[in-house]
C-alpha cells in the first residue's frame, strides 16, 4: 500500500487577489445590459475593450489600458454594427486590432488607431457576411495568423481566412454543420488542430476543425454544459454547467474518452453562469461566477484527484462580464500571475482584480514565470489550412528580454542608430531625460562629433516618437498623463544631479588625499 502525503506542497496555496484601488479603476463606463452569456470584455497590454449601451445599433469603447479614472460621457465609440455586439476578441498576434460579432449577423475587423480617438469610428477594416442569423461567439486561433472562427444562431460555425485583400468577405475557407443547437462555447487545444464545443442540446463534442469531423462526443445525462475548456497540453476538457437539480456544476474530463467525467463536483445553488479561465504556465484554473463577486482558483495535477482547490477571491460587488490580461502584460515585478478586469454594471465601474504569489523578494521570479506565450505567430494562414501544425511560439517575462509586445503588422520599424551618449539614457526603458528632449539639434551636433553610430540588433528596434517608445511607453495624451511624466522626469534629473555631486566630492577627497600624500613623501 502507497503512502500518499495529507498536505501537497504548492507554490501556489497563497495566491491571493487584490482588487485595484479607486483611482486605478475605470469609473463612470456605460456597460451593456445585454443578457447574452459573454465576457463583454476583452483586454491587451494596450488597450480594454467593452460592449457598451447604444441607442440605434451596437458599439463597444476602447480605452487605453493606463487612461484610468472617469471616463468622458462623451468619448467616441466604435459603432459600426446595426445590432448590439454580442462578442469582441482582440487579435492575439497584433494590439490594434479587434474582432466584433453582432446580432445585425455580421463580423467585423477593426483597425483601432495608436492615438486617442477623437471620434466615433464606423467604418471596419473587413467585414464578414455568411451567418443567416446572429453571430454570438467568435475566437482567433491560437498559433495561425488572420484566422478566425465564428459561430451563430444558425447552428454554424465558420473559419475565416482574414489574408485576403477584400473589404467585404462572403465566402468562408470552411464551414462546420456538426451541431443541431446553438454553440454556447469554442475552446481550441495549445496548437490549435482540435476545437471543443458546448452546445445546447447539452453535448460536449471534440472536432477536428479543418475536416469538420466529429473526433469525440459527450452526452453525459446528469451534467448540462454551458461552457467548455480546453486545459493546455494535459488533455483533459473542464465544462461548468448544471445538475440535474439546478446546482451550478464543474466537471473535468479525459480528452479521449468523453463518455464518463473524470470528476464531477457541485459548487452551489445560485442561478448565474460559471466562466472557466485556465493558466497553462501555472497549471492554474479560475472559475467565475456571473452575477456574484466570487472568483475560485484551483490547481491541476495530472494524477488524481486531478482538481485541488486552493481558494476563493470574495467581493459583495457582482460581475456581469470579465476580462483577461494576456501574461505578457502583467506586472512580474508585484508577482502578479493573472489579471481580471471585472465589469461592474450597477456603478458603471470596471475593477482590475489581481491574482498575487506573496513573496518577500522584489526581483524577478523565474520559477513562477515560465516561457509563456508571444505576440508572434507560429503558422501563417495558409500553412494551417494546408494542415500545417505548430504550438506556440515562447517568450520570457523577464524585465528587458524584450519580444513581449505585439507590434502592429503595418508599421515597419526604421533601423535606429545609437550613440554612446544615448545608450544609458535608453536602459530606461527607451526615455531620455527632459533637458535632452528640449535639445534635439545638441544630441544631432554630438552625434556627428562623436561619430560612434551603430546599427541596433533586430530585436532591440524600437519606434521614438520624440524620445519616446510608443509602444512601451506611450506619449502623453492626456494633462494628468503630461504632469506624472514631467515629474517623473523632474525625478530622474533630481537623481541625476545629486549622483553627479556625489561623485564630484568623491573627486575631490580623492584629490585631498593624493595632495596630502604628495606632501608627506615630499618632508622626507
Amino acid at each position: 500500500m502507497s503512502w500518499h502525503p495529507q498536505y501537497r506542497s504548492s507554490k501556489f496555496r497563497h495566491v491571493y487577489g487584490k482588487a485595484a484601488s479607486k483611482e486605478k479603476c475605470y469609473d463612470c463606463v456605460p456597460i451593456t445590459r445585454n443578457v447574452h452569456d459573454n465576457h463583454f470584455c476583452a483586454v491587451n497590454p494596450h488597450f480594454i475593450a467593452v460592449v457598451t449601451e447604444c441607442a440605434g445599433g451596437g458599439a463597444f469603447l476602447v480605452i487605453p489600458i493606463h487612461q484610468t479614472g472617469k471616463l468622458d460621457p462623451h468619448y467616441p465609440k466604435i459603432c459600426g454594427h446595426k445590432g448590439s455586439v454580442l462578442d469582441i476578441k482582440w487579435n492575439p498576434f497584433n494590439d490594434f486590432v479587434i474582432a466584433s460579432c453582432s446580432e445585425d449577423a455580421t463580423v467585423k475587423i477593426w483597425d483601432i488607431p495608436k492615438h486617442l480617438l477623437t471620434r466615433n469610428v464606423t467604418s471596419p477594416k473587413k467585414e464578414l457576411l455568411g451567418h443567416v442569423r446572429r453571430v454570438g461567439l467568435i475566437e482567433w486561433h491560437p498559433t495561425a495568423n488572420n484566422i478566425l472562427f465564428s459561430s451563430g444562431y444558425d447552428y454554424k460555425i465558420m473559419i475565416w481566412n482574414l489574408d485576403t485583400k477584400e473589404a467585404v468577405i462572403s465566402n468562408p475557407v470552411k464551414i462546420l454543420d456538426a451541431h443541431k443547437d446553438v454553440v454556447l462555447s469554442m475552446s481550441f487545444n495549445t496548437d490549435g488542430s482540435l476545437l471543443a464545443t458546448a452546445c445546447r442540446d447539452r453535448k460536449i463534442r471534440l472536432l477536428d476543425p479543418r475536416a469538420g469531423t466529429v473526433l469525440q462526443e459527450a452526452s453525459y445525462k446528469s451534467h448540462r454544459v454551458n461552457k467548455v475548456l480546453f486545459l493546455g497540453n494535459v488533455k483533459k476538457l473542464f465544462s461548468t454547467g448544471t445538475s440535474r437539480w439546478n446546482n451550478r456544476q464543474i466537471a473535468l474530463w479525459d480528452q479521449n474518452d468523453l463518455s464518463v467525467p473524470l470528476l464531477e463536483e457541485d459548487l452551489d445553488g445560485s442561478s448565474g453562469l460559471l466562466f472557466p479561465f485556465y493558466d497553462s504556465d501555472t497549471h492554474m484554473l479560475y472559475v467565475v461566477g456571473k452575477g456574484d463577486g466570487n472568483i475560485r482558483y484551483y490547481e491541476i495535477s495530472p494524477e488524481k484527484p486531478y482538481l485541488n482547490y486552493l481558494m476563493e477571491y470574495r467581493s459583495h460587488l457582482p460581475q456581469k462580464g470579465i476580462g483577461m490580461m494576456p501574461k505578457r502584460g502583467l506586472e512580474v515585478s508585484a508577482c502578479e500571475i493573472f489579471r481580471f478586469y471585472k465589469l461592474i454594471p450597477t456603478k458603471s465601474l470596471i475593477e482590475p482584480i489581481s491574482m498575487i504569489v506573496p513573496r518577500r523578494s522584489e526581483s524577478y521570479q523565474e520559477d513562477i514565470y515560465p516561457l509563456t506565450i508571444g505576440a508572434q505567430p507560429a503558422l501563417t494562414a495558409q500553412e494551417w489550412l494546408n494542415g500545417v501544425n505548430k504550438g506556440p511560439l515562447l517568450v520570457s517575462l523577464r524585465p528587458g528580454s524584450g519580444a513581449v509586445n505585439s507590434l502592429p503588422q503595418f508599421l515597419e520599424p526604421e533601423p535606429l542608430m545609437k550613440t554612446t551618449d544615448l545608450s544609458q539614457h535608453q536602459g530606461r526603458g527607451g526615455r531620455m531625460p527632459l533637458e535632452d528632449m528640449q535639445k534635439p539639434s545638441e544630441i544631432e551636433d554630438s552625434r556627428k562629433q562623436l561619430k560612434v553610430e551603430e546599427k541596433l540588433p533586430k530585436n532591440e528596434q524600437m519606434c521614438l516618437s520624440n524620445g519616446f517608445d510608443i509602444f512601451e511607453c506611450p506619449p502623453p495624451k492626456t494633462e494628468n498623463e503630461l504632469l506624472q511624466m514631467f515629474y517623473r522626469q523632474q525625478e530622474e534629473i533630481r537623481t541625476l544631479r545629486e549622483l553627479v555631486n556625489q561623485r564630484d566630492i568623491q573627486i575631490k577627497q580623492l584629490e585631498l588625499e593624493l595632495r596630502n600624500l604628495c606632501m608627506d613623501t615630499g618632508s622626507y
